[in-house]
Formats: structure tokens, C-alpha cells, sequence
């Protein structure tokens, strides 16, 4: 079993290369739970199909411009990545510049927790 380092490299490489889909499929366990700085129905999502879905629906409202991936930082069973976003809303047109650190949790092999703070600018 991969060891949380290469996990983290790889999944950090496909991020840098626009692939966020790729490392999704490739890492995500089936019961990954996924948290974001948020109220509502998509704050805490559970299951490979939910947060699938979660990243449609962004694509399908954002236009997004660029983005960067920073990292892996690794400690035990878990890393961080920065990621840096130039988005526009479509519903309101607005631009914005997001930061992003995403904090994952490895058990098994695959990434049973993604967990989102961030900052807007």
C-alpha cells in the first residue's frame, strides 16, 4: 500500500496538471467524506457519487480562469495542498481570487477525508 507521501505527490502532481477529476477518481475512497467552510446541504458530503457531484456543480456554475496547486505538505496520515483559484460566478458575474488549503486524510490507501478552508481576496 503507498505510503501517504506518494498518495500526496501524486494526487498534487494531477492537481497541477488541471486533472482534479483524475485524482478524485484515482484516490477518493467510496465513503470519502468531504467538509467545506459552509452551511447548507453541501457542507458535509459523504460518499464517492455526493462529492462527484459537488465538483459538476461547481463546474457547472463557475467559469474558472486559473488555478495553482501547492504542496504536497505532509504530516502522518495526512496533507495539505494550497490552491489558488481566479473564478467568476456565473450567476453574478463576479471575479474572484480564492485561496484554498485542502487538508486530506488517508486510511487504506485512498482519501477518506477532504476537509476546505479558505480565504476570498
Amino acid at each position: 500500500m503507498p505510503a501517504t507521501a506518494e498518495i500526496a505527490a501524486e494526487f498534487v502532481k494531477l492537481c497541477q496538471q488541471g486533472e482534479f477529476d483524475a485524482a478524485g477518481d484515482r484516490f477518493w475512497s467510496e465513503d470519502i467524506v468531504s467538509i467545506e467552510p459552509m452551511e447548507g446541504e453541501m457542507a458535509v458530503l459523504r460518499g464517492r457519487a455526493a462529492v462527484k457531484a459537488k465538483g459538476e456543480w461547481w463546474y457547472a456554475n463557475h467559469t474558472i480562469h486559473a488555478t495553482e496547486a501547492h504542496g504536497p505538505y505532509v504530516n502522518g496520515d495526512q496533507f495539505a495542498v494550497r490552491f489558488l483559484i481566479d473564478v467568476t460566478a456565473k450567476a453574478s458575474g463576479q471575479r474572484m481570487q480564492m485561496e484554498e488549503i485542502g487538508l486530506y486524510t488517508v486510511q487504506d490507501g485512498k482519501i477518506a477525508e477532504e476537509r476546505f478552508l479558505f480565504r476570498m481576496g
